[in-house]
């Protein structure tokens, strides 16, 4: 793809390295948070997703860099991540008070919704150990210059959770981008974590000035409002009647302020209810706009970590040099995957992948 310039695979010992908080979720399967009585325990997190997601869908070498409090719901953890294959040793282990005074281990406890009744995320993350990293933290010249990382993730997530994690962001884009790293950043907005942190106001401020060391900038309608302070004719009061020219449209004054920007790409979704979506994606590269095959009326098992896949999907096509538009294909079928299954995480093959995007049904496999 022009003009976005990747590090060969044999001279890094990473294809993708994230940084974010990993927290346990929480799943009640069918029912309520507030009615039930036993749980399903995942892993997820925005960031960590997509590394797991390259990880253990399409084979590539990711480590997650973040911080966990030592202690046995860490360990649980630690026990999932090591499931799905994501490297930790970039992890820092925070001492435990006991009670979690000082630092503690975060959870969120997601409803799927079905129907009339969306889903819904209830986070219990304060003072969580992810969200007290700071600039200084991480041995980001030991990761980018002396094993290498052909590409970095964060996102508006992480950049939301403390004081200083904008600030650690940056600092891991400017080492990265000095090293021939491709830097890519979800926006990721979500109200309730910039709820007592200044609200979209301070969204926006945090992000456009992240936005500056940004290659590939991925996120909805939505993030591009809430989060970047973009406006364009036709977006109704919530961000989300948006339709494809109106996108590109934000994409193309997004890339006149910020054109250190190389891509951008967006997942398009239209909600019917929370079990049957619209679905589909746009990928801005080489001067044009590719858009992926709309799948109206898909069915929605959880649609927890549908963009993360995405954008997973997104950058397996760039780090494997394959067109534009295979790549928007890939990123919105690993996204459609996704979703067709519990939990934050993909539980997709490359082969169903594969298969998905040359056009493949639903017909039994035997």
């Amino acid at each position: 793809m022009g003009g976005i310039k990747i590090r060969s695979a044999s001279e890094c010992a990473w294809d993708e390295i994230s940084l974010g908080e990993v927290m346990l979720r929480l799943d009640p399967g069918p029912g309520r948070i507030h009615t039930a009585r036993r749980f399903d325990v995942w892993e997820g997190g925005g960031e960590y997703n997509v590394a797991r997601g390259l990880r253990r869908c399409f084979g590539m070498r990711t480590a997650i860099v973040t911080a966990i409090a030592d202690n046995p719901v860490g360990r649980l953890l630690e026990d999932l991540i090591l499931q799905g294959g994501v490297d930790m040793r970039h992890v820092k282990w925070l001492p435990y008070d006991g009670i979690g005074r000082s630092v503690r281990n975060g959870l969120n406890f997601t409803e799927r919704g079905f129907g009339v009744r969306g889903a819904v995320g209830c986070s219990d993350r304060g003072h969580s150990a992810a969200s007290k990293l700071k600039p200084g933290d991480i041995d980001w010249t030991r990761i980018f210059a002396k094993e290498g990382a052909r590409w970095f993730h964060c996102g508006g997530i992480f950049a939301a959770l403390g004081e200083k994690t904008p600030e650690l962001a940056r600092e891991a884009m400017i080492c990265a981008r000095e090293n021939g790293t491709i830097v890519s950043y979800d926006l990721n907005y979500r109200p309730s974590l910039w709820k007592s942190f200044g609200g979209s106001e301070r969204a926006v401020e945090v992000n456009r000035e992240l936005a500056k060391y940004v290659d590939v900038m991925i996120g909805n309608e939505e993030d591009f409002s809430a989060a970047l302070g973009f406006k364009v004719e036709g977006l109704d009061h919530d961000c989300r009647s948006l339709d494809p020219e109106n996108f590109k449209k934000m994409i193309r004054v997004a890339i006149r302020e910020f054109p250190n920007f190389k891509a951008v790409a967006t997942t398009l979704r239209e909600v019917k209810t929370a079990t049957v979506n619209d679905w589909g994606a746009i990928l801005y590269a080489d001067g044009d706009f590719f858009e992926s095959q709309r799948r109206d009326g898909l069915e929605i098992f959880d649609r927890v970590g549908g963009g993360d896949s995405f954008a997973s999907g997104l950058v397996y096509g760039m780090l494997s040099s394959l067109s534009p538009k295979d790549c928007v294909e890939y990123g919105a079928a690993h996204g459609a995957l996704a979703m067709s299954t519990p939990g934050d995480t993909s539980m997709a093959s490359l082969s169903e992948l594969k298969a998905l995007v040359g056009g493949s049904g639903a017909r039994v496999q035997r």
